[in-house]
């Protein structure tokens, strides 16, 4: 018998000072019985770095042809596509074929290194591809603060994130591997063109 997904109800204050959003949103997301609180940690934080009043959680695990998060334009057309994890090329080369911007996040430090180390070179054509690398320190706090009911305050400044439960607080730098521009770096830093 199949498990059934786990509900979490999460109220995300975002005060993105980049962008100049701040938004409450009222989420309800189902946890996959194959999911980690790491990875949905992770999935709340890339809603916050993308939040948009049209930007929605989708059944991700669950489904292989959707990502984790999405937007979609009034028409239906796929404006922003959020992966998370260490999709294959292949998956990347649907996916930017399908959305306007695609946004890979990378986590789980040594594997998502050799992981970004093997395809970066096959990435560099597609012009519409984000990758933003969360490191295995970052998520593994970002993990303690997981529970069934969430008020969460995400503020983001200057590419730093603070996420604050109650009076825990974990703050996160995360690494752009590769702008949708096209420039990319490596694992550990340097800029490659």
């Amino acid at each position: 018998m199949a498990q059934n997904a786990t509900i979490y109800k999460v109220e995300l204050s975002v005060s993105d000072m980049d962008r100049h959003y701040y938004e409450t949103h009222k989420l309800t997301v189902a946890k996959h019985p194959s999911e980690t609180d790491e990875r949905l940690m992770v999935r709340i934080v890339a809603f916050a770095l993308n939040a948009h009043e049209n930007l929605e959680m989708t059944k991700g695990l669950s489904t292989d042809d959707e990502p984790d998060i999405w937007q979609k334009s009034l028409n239906g057309a796929l404006d922003v596509w959020v992966t998370l994890g260490l999709p294959s090329e292949k998956v990347m080369r649907q996916s930017c074929g399908k959305a306007g911007k695609v946004i890979v996040y990378p986590y789980g430090g040594r594997s998502a290194e050799i992981w970004w180390d093997k395809i970066k070179k096959n990435t560099t054509r597609f012009e519409n591809l984000q990758v933003t690398n969360f490191s295995e320190k970052d998520t593994g706090e970002l993990a303690k603060l997981a529970s069934r009911a969430m008020r969460l305050q995400i503020n983001i400044q200057d590419g730093d994130v603070m996420v604050s439960v109650g009076d825990r607080i974990v703050y996160m730098t995360p690494h752009k591997w590769k702008s949708a521009a096209g420039s990319v770096t490596s694992a550990y830093g340097e800029l490659r063109a």
